[in-house]
């Protein structure tokens, strides 16, 4: 079996705008949930402080996946940059301990 579909050009647009879609939502939704567990302020204004700033990295992602980058340079990126957010809200975040 052949993987003749990835060289279409359609193949390429869908997987750009999935990586701008999905990835972008997942990587400003991961840093949401860092900032949101990291920052020192009063939880309400950290929780806002983080969804304000996912808006930018979304934006942010989205113009990227549609830059003359490879396909799988944007994918790794995308999927290691949420990786390493969520490890981190993980790591740095309240223990689960009563």
């Amino acid at each position: 079996m052949t993987l003749s579909f990835i060289a279409r050009p359609g193949f390429s647009l869908l997987s750009r705008l999935l990586a701008a879609v999905l990835g972008g939502y997942a990587l400003a939704s991961a840093l949401a949930v860092l900032l949101a567990t990291v920052l020192s302020a009063p939880r309400a204004e950290a929780v806002l402080a983080g969804i304000q700033w996912s808006f930018a990295v979304y934006v942010a992602a989205v113009i990227w996946a549609f830059s003359p980058v490879s396909l799988a340079r944007i994918w790794a990126v995308l999927l290691a940059l949420v990786a390493a957010l969520l490890a981190a809200s993980g790591q740095l975040g309240p223990g689960t301990g009563g």
